[in-house]
């Protein structure tokens, strides 16, 4: 995805005033990651949910986690202004329900425990962090009515700050069921402060590539994903900021337009293509290009190697983009929940024996 900021102050007032006129109930969902501070909160609507706001900032709170295993003072400053802006919006309109989750920096740190009591004592944010297992089904959760192929396997990846999650699942009639899942400690903000500048040079760029190859090889051998990609029955869909960029270039879009992107689904070789153009343009040049910008320029490259890596092992032939993950994957699921248990409390419901 193209770099986000929180709305402009216009924007988020026509969508307060938006909100003030919503009759159905309004969920909140706040994604923490190792990179950024996601928050969408959004009323139900047909079979999924309606947007009121959302909210998205680079923060960076898993810097210097690989060398020091614990989170730094000035990362939990940077993500505790976030998350204080999120706070302050979530208190314009009576929310139904908000639940809040931390992902891999909070799983590794030291003090990611101790970091969230801090952030509940002056936000009143109640953040859990979340299993790696559950991170893979709520990706599935808001990507599964992409999975709508003749396919009868689909490999699921999210490129991360701080992990790559691989969810390795089974289709029948559409319907989506995890057979396998992992973690891995690379995500681009890890792999970034790894090869450091190394990884804008070719030599250094394919070293980083075959670094991330051998470690989705257990992976790889568990489950045999390569020869059903062979034999033409999986389709491989990412959900990422690094996927969603790859997608806007490899479309020609002079500004990311979600509509064109979430969807999408990309030839191998286009992808491939718009990773070359990436690599091609050297540090200053991804400064420049609006695509990416100074905030996100060391961290594209990594995550394009992860997504070479990806490719290199499960050759296949192209690519479902999916600009959604877990922020939409926690909405879904809320407002399934209240559904179930309006429908329950309805008159004349009999409970199963």
């Amino acid at each position: 995805m193209f770099q986000e900021e929180a709305q402009p102050a216009d924007e988020s007032a026509s969508r307060y005033e938006a909100a003030r006129r919503v009759v159905g109930p309004v969920f909140a969902a706040l994604d923490l990651g190792t990179n950024n501070c996601r928050m969408l909160v959004g009323t139900p609507s047909g079979d999924g949910f309606r947007v009121l706001d959302s909210f998205s900032r680079i923060v960076r709170l898993g810097e210097g986690l690989h060398q020091t295993g614990a989170l730094s003072v000035t990362a939990m400053e940077r993500t505790l202004a976030a998350l204080h802006t999120c706070a302050a919006r979530l208190q314009r309109r009576p929310v139904r329900r908000l639940r809040a989750i931390a992902t891999e920096a909070c799983r590794r740190a030291a003090n990611g425990r101790a970091f969230l009591a801090q952030v509940k004592a002056e936000t009143g944010l109640d953040i859990g962090v979340i299993t790696a297992r559950e991170e893979a089904e709520l990706a599935l959760e808001s990507c599964a009515p992409l999975l709508r192929g003749k396919e009868h396997r689909a490999l699921l990846f999210d490129i991360g700050g701080g992990s790559t999650e691989l969810a390795w699942v089974r289709l029948t009639e559409g319907r989506p069921a995890l057979i396998g899942y992992d973690s891995l400690p690379i995500g681009v903000v890890t792999l970034a402060e790894r090869w450091g500048s190394a990884g804008f040079c070719a030599d250094g760029f394919v070293t980083m590539v075959d670094d991330v190859v051998a470690r989705l090889a257990p992976f790889e051998s568990i489950h045999c994903i390569a020869r059903e990609v062979r034999a033409g029955g999986v389709t491989l869909l990412g959900t990422s900021g690094t996927v969603t960029t790859l997608a806007g270039i490899a479309l020609g879009l002079p500004r990311y337009r979600r509509l064109l992107v979430d969807g999408a689904v990309l030839a191998a070789a286009d992808a491939n293509a718009a990773l070359a153009n990436l690599r091609s343009l050297g540090r200053q040049g991804l400064i420049a290009h609006p695509c990416v910008g100074p905030e996100r320029v060391d961290f594209v490259l990594p995550g394009c190697a992860v997504f070479a890596a990806i490719m290199r092992l499960w050759p296949a032939p192209q690519v479902i983009v999916a600009d959604r993950g877990l922020r939409e994957g926690m909405l879904l699921r809320m407002i399934r929940g209240e559904r179930r248990h309006r429908s329950a409390r309805a008159p004349g419901h009999r409970s199963s024996p």
